[in-house]
Order: structure tokens, then sequence, then C-alpha cells
């Protein structure tokens, strides 16, 4: 294994960088037999925290956490700004190891949004109708024209903050169906129905749903591969059938969801801290080492070259769980976000945020994997 490649992590064990570190891993990954041709640039993002919930402004403790409209412009703008761009060739002052280093930033095929959309259950409104935090979403992160949209398709996924809240009785999932709605609008199409951003294959039960750009197949898990939580039905069987059928000839495979094996995701009940934290030996307070097992084995034999995830909101991660490479950019409302191009040859990824003036990039970290 290459000097360069992280160790697979524990709780505590990941990469989390500070804004300026420039950092390079070159990693060797296998091929299969001749699929089709894969050249895909897209965006990945998470954590937008959409946090209007009046006509008087935004929930209690948004404004101090940056969870702002003014930010999310900031972001949506940076997003845009993308295209047209060059990929660094250093970060930081030293060179950034990417195979794409120098080369114009084609046009993004689509952002890919990995969970927490809305700050709490879509807008936390006691009648069921659509709640003020999808309306600020849906303002600025469906695709449009204009600086106040995303110029590129926009694949949605849910997390947490989408789908942990209960409603008052008897509608006690009308905050979950809200935003699972949303979802299935958006991307499931059928023969009378023709949705805002179409999908090759959309699980109805689960929510998750896959795609291609070329010969590259991409699948949103949601809040993460498996979940039952909050009468969530598993996608588990879906993915099998799904890997089966779209991947089974060794073409790339991309993963997204909401958590991920870094520390806050992983963290469990600490009984003599009363608290969750990655040290504790209680329940897990996101997702258990059997879930992220069983989401694992369903991956073996395929040739998954990432998973881009969220929920964590501060840093800049790249590890491996497993021989899973797995990437996690800082949240949306900090200005964070991932930069991905996915050929024959090599995996790219390169993580920014949007910084200062409108539209400016600030590129933070690199990672590059060449294929056999």
């Amino acid at each position: 294994m290459n000097d360069n490649l992280l160790p697979e992590p524990s709780r505590r064990t990941f990469l989390a960088g500070a804004a300026g570190l420039g950092l390079s891993l070159i990693a060797g990954g296998g091929r299969a037999a001749a699929t089709p041709p894969v050249d895909a640039t897209f965006l990945f993002s998470c954590d937008i925290h959409a946090c209007i919930v009046s006509t008087e402004g935004l929930a209690p403790n948004c404004e101090q956490e940056g969870k702002t409209d003014a930010n999310l412009l900031r972001h949506v703008a940076a997003l845009n700004a993308v295209s047209g761009q060059h990929w660094p060739e250093t970060i930081d002052g030293n060179p950034s190891g990417l195979a794409s280093a120098g080369a114009k930033i084609a046009r993004p095929f689509g952002l890919v949004l990995g969970g927490d959309i809305t700050d709490d259950g879509g807008g936390q409104i006691r009648e069921p109708r659509e709640g003020r935090q999808l309306q600020q979403f849906q303002s600025r992160y469906e695709h449009g024209v204009g600086p106040h949209h995303i110029h590129y398709p926009v694949y949605v996924g849910l997390g947490n903050h989408d789908l942990d809240q209960d409603g008052a009785p008897p509608n006690v999932d009308w905050y979950r169906r809200e935003l699972r709605d949303y979802v299935e609008l958006t991307h499931r199409q059928s023969v009378f129905y023709k949705p805002r951003v179409p999908v090759s294959n959309y699980d109805p039960l689960s929510d998750n749903y896959s795609w291609d750009w070329g010969g590259l197949h991409l699948v949103q898990l949601q809040r993460f591969g498996g979940d039952e939580n909050k009468g969530a039905v598993s996608g588990l069987p879906w993915l099998k059938r799904d890997l089966a059928a779209y991947a089974a000839d060794g073409r790339p495979v991309v993963l997204f969801q909401h958590y991920g094996w870094d520390a806050f995701s992983t963290e469990v009940w600490d009984a003599a801290a009363k608290t969750f934290d990655d040290h504790g030996e209680g329940e897990p307070h996101w997702w258990s080492p059997a879930e992220r097992g069983a989401l694992l084995e369903a991956l073996k034999g395929y040739n998954v070259i990432g998973l881009f995830h969220g929920h964590e909101h501060d840093r800049v991660m790249a590890y491996r769980a497993g021989e899973l490479d797995v990437f996690k950019p800082k949240a949306a409302y900090l200005g964070g976000f991932a930069l991905a191009r996915v050929t024959d040859k090599f995996l790219d990824v390169v993580f920014g945020e949007a910084r200062g003036e409108t539209g400016h990039i600030a590129f933070t970290h690199a990672f590059s994997k060449r294929f056999d």
C-alpha cells in the first residue's frame, strides 16, 4: 500500500485538516474488464441546513452557527463558478498530486447532496403543508437560471435533520413524508411522469436511487444504506439488485449518503460522561457497527471507488473504511464542497470552500487515486 494512503480509521483516526493545508494522497486501485468510457466531473455537498422557519426569520441559534441565507447564496455562487476554472496544481504551496492538475474544469454533470438539506424536518410548521425550510432549499438548490440557483442538475439526499423529526399526533410521520415526497417527485420517473432530474432506478420503499454518467454508476443511499430508523425500509435488498444489474461488469461505482465512519458518525453512549462520544461503550447514536458491516458486505465484489458523506460539519476528511475510500467536505453553510473527476484511469477529488467575495473559491485539500 502506498505510504501516502491513510490507514483504515478507528473512531479517532481520520484526516481533519485546517483551511490552507495542502494534502495529496495517491493510491492504487483495480479495474475489471472493459466497460463503457468514463470521464465524469461532478460536485458533492452536504449539510445545507436551510433554517428559515417563518416570515420573521431563522430558527433559534441558526444565525450564530452561520446557517444563514447569505452563506447559502455565497455557497451557490461558488458552486456555479467552478466550471471553467482549473484543477489546482498546488495547494498551500505544495503539489496537489491531482492527475487533472492544470487542466480546465469541465462543466459538472451534476451536484449530489449528502443529507440535512433542512435544519429541522423541512421547516417545523404545525399543519401539514410545505415547510419554509424546504421552500428556502428549493429557492437556492434546485437547478435553475440566475445567480440564486444551482446551474447543474441536483441529486437530493436526506439526513437525520430531515428525517428524525416527529410531527404532532396523528400526523407523526408527516415531516418525513414531506421530505421523502420531495425526493421522489424530483427523481422518480414513470410512463406518465417526467421529474425534474430523472434517474434510472428508484426504490419507492427506501427512496434510494441510482443513475449512470457514461460508464460510471452512482447510487444515492439517503441517511445510510440499510436505514430502518423512524419507520424507514432498508434499501440493502434493492442495493444488491441494483449493483447486480448495473455494475456486475466491473464499472466504477460511487456512493452517497449522510452518515460516515468518522468519530461523530460512529459515536456511542458514554454512561460515565452521560453523553454520546467516540469512546463510550453503550448504544450507537447514529448507526451501529452491524449496520456499517452490512453495507460494506453488500458492496463486496463490485468496483466501488468511493463513498461521499456528510453529517460532521467542521472538518475535511478523506479516509478508508475497510477497502473503501471515503470523502467528506465541510458543511455547505460553512462554504464546503468536493469536486470530483472519475475517468478510466483515475479518481481526483479536490475539496473547496466558498470564501470572501461572491463566487470566490479556495481549494484546500486534494486526493488522487490511479487505477491499474
